[in-house]
């Protein structure tokens, strides 16, 4: 576990970069995040991360088929806002922890 300075606001995270906090996270906190994995956010990025933070807060298990049938966007939508691991990805960004779906 480390600190991390992010927007101006300094976190802790994870060795893999995951915030430690889930309630640290604000939009400014994503973008920073996310140009860190060479992903600039738009709108529909905006959408799935709200989603998968809500799912998270009710406890959900995060699934890449669950984003898929999420309405925001298909399973190939999500590989393409989030290339190379997208649920992976996208949970980082979103600031909850990475899922056990993920290795």
């Amino acid at each position: 576990m480390s600190q991390k300075t992010l927007a101006g606001k300094t976190v802790e995270v994870t060795d893999e970069g995951y915030l430690q906090d889930h309630n640290q996270w604000n939009e400014d906190i994503a973008k920073a995040l996310a140009e860190e994995e060479g992903i600039e956010l738009g709108e529909d990025h905006f959408k799935i991360l709200h989603y998968l933070r809500e799912k998270y807060e009710e406890g959900a298990n995060l699934t890449i088929r669950k984003v898929g049938k999420s309405g925001f966007t298909d399973i190939k939508g999500f590989y393409k806002l989030f290339p190379g691991g997208p649920l992976k990805k996208a949970s980082k960004i979103a600031g909850i922890p990475k899922p056990t779906s993920c290795v």
